[in-house]
């Protein structure tokens, strides 16, 4: 069995899914259901006894893009953990960058940012780079960062605060900086912060890391971890934007690319192209009158 949930354009709705199920038809694959459903009203869901995921999505995105969607091989559940990657996804900005520009240097750190976010880079290369970089920085830059650049995602606290609601245990992991998530993690209520660390003597960024670094592998590992804590039934949700987010999201039950880079869509199982992070609780079914304001 395949389950497609997807919120799309309303008044093109009903042509793209006449054109979507003769596609799959096309394919061999039946479309048994086709509906709205009743706490989410804009959430249009599709059953099929058989057929390929990867089918699937491709004729997804050919008939509804923009969209926001979500495929499963069961039948859905509310994730009981929920791991998270932190810069444009929790929050609108990549720290780094934002950082960088009190040194006069955003152009040149966002341009690695970028290429090491769509895979085109070594992650942990691309990271010792840019920190270097930063070296003398003044360590308040980073208060002051935080304070006039860094600002959460649309739905982030809505989303956190409902998932908590449901008795989701929550994880920030990011191949960013404890100066940053410690403080995010906090104002959006994650219970568990994963990233890295930077060096300071004298009030100064050293332009080197303390500790180990977290990177994919690391990402994907607590995931696991976490899982394995909570036991068996455990449904887990992951959200993130960039390659380095790819193996979380493929181990995840519900791995969601939020505005992601085309590597870090392509692996999900799941999508945000069009809404904010709200989105997901209307994938999951969670009606509008049970999210929990922060």
């Amino acid at each position: 069995m395949l389950i497609a949930r997807l919120i799309a354009d309303q008044t093109t709705l009903e042509a793209s899914l006449n054109k979507a199920s003769a596609a799959l038809e096309a394919e061999g694959m039946r479309l048994a259901n086709a509906q709205m459903l009743d706490f989410c009203g804009d959430v249009l869901q599709l059953m099929l006894p058989e057929g390929d995921a990867v089918t699937l999505r491709r004729i997804i995105d050919a008939h509804f893009s923009p969209c926001d969607m979500l495929i499963t091989d069961n039948e859905f559940r509310i994730p009981n953990l929920f791991v998270s990657d932190m810069d444009s996804t929790m929050i609108g900005q990549e720290c780094i960058d934002e950082l960088a520009d009190f040194a006069g240097l955003k152009d040149k750190i966002s341009d690695i940012t970028e290429r090491a976010m769509q895979g085109e880079l070594d992650f942990e290369d691309a990271l010792r780079e840019r920190v270097g970089l930063l070296e003398g920085l003044d360590e308040e830059a980073i208060d002051r960062c935080l304070a006039e650049r860094i600002k959460p995602m649309g739905g982030a606290h809505t989303l956190l605060a409902t998932l908590k609601s449901r008795g989701c245990h929550t994880v920030l992991v990011t191949g960013g900086f404890h100066h940053f998530a410690d403080r995010v993690a906090q104002q959006l209520g994650f219970e568990r912060v994963v990233g890295n660390r930077l060096a300071t003597a004298g009030g100064k960024l050293t332009g080197k890391l303390n500790g180990a670094i977290t990177d994919s592998s690391v990402k994907k590992k607590v995931l696991l971890e976490e899982r394995d804590r909570l036991g068996a039934g455990t449904v887990s949700l992951a959200t993130g934007d960039g390659a380095n987010d790819i193996p979380m999201l493929e181990a995840a039950d519900y791995g969601i690319a939020y505005h992601a880079k085309p590597k870090a869509r392509e692996a999900a199982n799941g999508w945000v192209d069009r809404g904010n992070l709200t989105a997901i609780l209307k994938l999951l079914d969670i009606p509008e009158s049970d999210w929990v304001a922060a």
